[in-house]
């Protein structure tokens, strides 16, 4: 079983490269939109309808205009980045989870004869994960994460309350509850706090090199003190190798000076 330290703080192709091809599909997409002509908003989530339920799976890749995709694109980027980066081996899942279940929670609750399109309910739902998870965890840079989350999308909550028309607060709610269920479900993933030698079970001061330079009441003893003159320590001499090595050879040929010589003075 890999150790607890594999789940967290990890950059490699994974952490950089799923937040930028997310990025760029939803481009692609919108792009595709406009190039083509195409009217993918059927494809969104439509509430309590049969084919309604592909949304789940597809509205997140459809947005209504540029100004819906820009208020997507950062947030998708760095909050998806944090959460690879942070919780390597729980992303996926979360990623996943917050997609799936805001799209279903929408297709629950939302309103009859709407559509709803946009990646907003996963954002919600990292931003959610992100936060509690690391207000749970108790360990000060997922705390400090917490925060830099709360600083930078803390207005994000008044997006779960309905009254915008045109907003889908619904998807945004989904994605917040998705969120707080994750982080609940994985909260006994806890990051391994450092554990010095000491704080061992098996460890024994009177063995230890360096403790044993103080006494009871915490005072230094000196290692004159601690080993009398003529005594041997326990620390490691490395043994040196005195084989005699023969000092090296210098030839010198002499050779008698013709007239085409030439010298620089």
């Amino acid at each position: 079983m890999k150790s607890k330290k594999d789940l967290f703080f990890k950059i490699d192709i994974k952490t950089i490269g799923i937040p930028l091809l997310a990025v760029l599909v939803i481009w692609l997409v919108y792009w595709a939109e406009i190039r083509f002509g195409l009217f993918l908003n059927p494809y969104g989530v439509q509430p309590r309808s049969i084919t309604g339920l592909r949304g789940i799976v597809f509205s997140p890749f459809i947005h209504g205009s540029i100004e819906h995709l820009y208020s997507n694109t950062i947030p998708i980027f760095l909050l998806s980045f944090s959460l690879f980066y942070f919780y390597r081996k729980l992303a996926a899942a979360v990623l996943i989870g917050s997609w799936l279940f805001s799209g279903a929670f929408i297709w629950f609750i939302g309103e009859s004869y709407s559509t709803h399109i946009g990646a907003s309910g996963i954002v919600y739902g990292l931003a959610s994960f992100l936060f509690f998870k690391g207000i749970w965890s108790k360990h000060y840079r997922l705390m400090a994460l917490s925060l830099v989350v709360v600083f930078f999308y803390g207005s994000f909550v008044w997006g779960i309350l309905p009254g915008r028309e045109g907003i889908s607060w619904e998807g945004h709610l989904g994605g917040f509850i998705a969120g707080v269920l994750l982080a609940l479900l994985y909260k006994k993933y806890q990051l391994p706090q450092k554990k010095y030698t000491w704080e061992e079970a098996n460890f024994n001061d009177e063995e230890d090199e360096f403790m044993r330079h103080f006494d009871k009441d915490g005072n230094f003893i000196p290692s004159s003190e601690l080993y009398p003159q003529g005594e041997e320590t326990t620390t490691d001499i490395t043994t040196m190798d005195d084989t005699k090595v023969s000092p090296p050879r210098i030839v010198y040929c002499l050779r008698q000076k013709t007239k085409g010589d030439k010298h620089s003075d």
